[in-house]
């Protein structure tokens, strides 16, 4: 193996650029708990008929910033693998400014809590309209 074969055995910058990718960029942990406080997910679960969104805007589910064509879409939405990974990801409290001060050694660290998150119900989406 010569010397300029050796050179092109590396990747590149091509895991940099998967990481960074934008394409399916969901919302982030902390986003989707501002979107899970009572008043904010009411409007998100009660939204206008919107026909530029699937299911014209009316199946939402909170957790994973998803809009699914009926009601049977985003029931098996809610038995999947992905959005029970998101469910999970979301238990624990969301990363803030002071965490991150306490981790740059202006405070002592403290672990971050437990948060309760229970899948959406429909009945809940019908009760609030």
């Amino acid at each position: 193996m010569g010397r300029y074969a050796r050179k092109k055995q590396h990747k590149g910058d091509k895991p940099l650029k998967e990481k960074y990718r934008t394409k399916r960029k969901t919302k982030d942990h902390d986003q989707i708990h501002e979107d899970m406080k009572p008043d904010k997910a009411q409007k998100l679960l009660n939204q206008e008929i919107d026909y530029d969104r699937p299911g014209a805007g009316q199946f939402y589910c909170i957790h994973c910033a998803k809009y699914c064509i009926n009601e049977q879409a985003l029931k098996e939405h809610f038995r999947g693998k992905p959005h029970k990974r998101r469910i999970k990801a979301l238990q624990v409290e969301p990363y803030t400014q002071a965490e991150a001060d306490r981790a740059a050694g202006m405070g002592s660290y403290i672990a971050p809590k437990s948060v309760d998150v229970q899948t959406q119900d429909n009945k809940m989406q019908e009760d609030i309209g």
